[in-house]
């Protein structure tokens, strides 16, 4: 009786060492409780290779940014720029049509793109007015950069800035160059943006050489029809850059003593007389006045100047909308005015 109680111990001791041991081996195989057990054994066979080694897993490219410089400001990007959203900034949607940059949103005229900016908006949002930007449309684009306006107010564009990053385009024409080797660089067009800034300047020595000194002691003016009056700018705004500073021609006094913008009655037009008038003029700019082109063509003091009446006065040689210093409104005033003068 002695013998038998003593072997049912032993063996009762073994049954229990035998399932404290199976029990350790469950234990290992089970998944870990907090339920990622399927995703981290993903993660450790995309992690190792065939033969069992580990791979680093290259870095996400949609984290992966870029720094760039504009006009002395570095900017922070995504490092593939593909949707690009314009606002405010015409300038920007000039030189989208040098370079062939197709924006996903973008200014908008009267609710309407013109057809000077056709080739680059045909599968565009409106983001509103040139003045006018609808941030719920801009955020609903979801863009990598936004182009705005140097013409902002900073509250406009620390608004925008929270959508995305943004750098303010500027709307200078010094800075022309810099603006369309911007473009470049965001569009992944940086050769195409140097070939077009190298033809401009061999074009522009064609123009100079043309004119040679035909038109040393005459007077060439360009004046805007904005609200049914007349606008002159200074020598270094608008079209004027073009035939003052490059073309070489002497600037009359009233556009040298110009700080901006500034109107130009029948009377002052009159004294200073040019020789050539370029006119620019936009019913767009001109909802109030329609007539004012018109008007001012009738008028008898105007029709008494010398451009007028030599039959030297020419309106619209470029789209009016051209804002005059960009790549686009360079290269295609320059063509349009050096034929107009040479005639």
């Amino acid at each position: 009786m002695k013998k038998k109680g003593f072997l049912s111990v032993i063996m009762a001791i073994a049954i229990a060492v035998m399932i404290t041991a199976c029990g350790g081996n469950s234990k290992e195989e089970k998944a870990p409780a907090n339920g990622n057990g399927a995703a981290a054994n993903t993660e450790k066979q995309a992690g190792e290779s065939n033969n069992g080694a580990k791979t680093e897993k290259p870095a996400s490219e949609e984290a992966a940014t870029r720094k760039i410089t504009y006009l002395d400001q570095e900017y922070e990007l995504p490092a593939k720029v593909e949707r690009i959203v314009i606002v405010g900034a015409v300038e920007a949607m000039e030189d989208s049509i040098i370079l062939d940059v197709k924006p996903v949103g973008a200014i908008s005229f009267g609710g309407v793109f013109p057809p000077m900016f056709e080739s680059i908006t045909k599968d565009a949002v409106s983001i509103g007015e040139k003045m006018e930007p609808n941030f719920e449309a801009i955020l609903s684009l979801k863009p990598d950069v936004i182009l705005g306006s140097t013409k902002f107010p900073a509250e406009v564009s620390e608004k925008l800035a929270t959508i995305a990053p943004t750098i303010l385009y500027s709307h200078i024409s010094t800075n022309w160059e810099a603006n369309l080797k911007l473009l470049g660089e965001l569009g992944g067009k940086e050769a195409q943006a140097e070939e077009a800034i190298a033809k401009y300047k061999v074009d522009l020595d064609a123009a100079r050489a043309s004119l040679g000194d035909k038109l040393k002691d005459q007077k060439v003016v360009v004046v805007r029809i904005r609200q049914g009056q007349m606008f002159v700018y200074p020598e270094k705004v608008f079209f004027n850059p073009i035939i003052y500073s490059e073309l070489g021609l002497t600037a009359p006094a009233e556009i040298k003593a110009a700080k901006a913008q500034e109107a130009l009655s029948v009377e002052k037009f009159a004294e200073m007389n040019p020789d050539y008038l370029f006119i620019q003029f936009s019913q767009d700019e001109n909802k109030d006045t329609p007539n004012a082109l018109e008007d001012l063509q009738a008028n008898p003091i105007m029709k008494n100047t010398k451009a007028i009446k030599e039959g030297k006065a020419f309106v619209n040689i470029v789209d009016p909308l051209a804002q005059g210093g960009t790549a686009y409104s360079k290269i295609v005033f320059l063509k349009a005015v050096a034929e107009h003068l040479n005639k």
